[in-house]
C-alpha cells in the first residue's frame, strides 16, 4: 500500500475501495476496536463476500497486526528512527 492509501483508511468507507474490501476493513476496524460487535448477524454479511477459510485467514492477519501495533506502542517504538540512520 501507498502512503496516500493508509493515510486514506480513516475514510475507507467513502474511499475508492470495492464492496468486498470495504467489508474487510470493516472487520479489522471492528476486531481492533470493539470485537463484541462481530456478531452474527456481521459474519452472515461476511460470509456473502468471503469463505470461511478467507475469514479465518483475515482474522489471523488483523490479530497480528493488532498485536504487532500494540507491542510496538507498549515497547514505545512509535517515534524511534530506524537503526542504521
Amino acid at each position: 500500500m501507498t502512503e496516500e492509501m493508509v493515510s486514506g483508511l480513516a475514510e475507507f468507507e467513502n474511499g475508492d475501495y470495492s464492496e468486498r474490501e470495504k467489508l474487510a476493513l470493516r472487520f479489522a476496524e471492528r476486531m481492533s476496536q470493539n470485537h463484541h460487535s462481530l456478531n452474527d448477524h456481521f459474519f452472515r454479511e461476511l460470509r456473502l463476500q468471503f469463505t470461511d477459510p478467507e475469514i479465518f485467514e483475515l482474522g489471523m492477519i488483523t490479530g497480528q497486526f493488532i498485536g504487532y501495533g500494540r507491542l510496538i506502542s507498549i515497547l514505545d517504538l512509535e517515534n524511534q528512527s530506524q537503526p542504521g540512520q
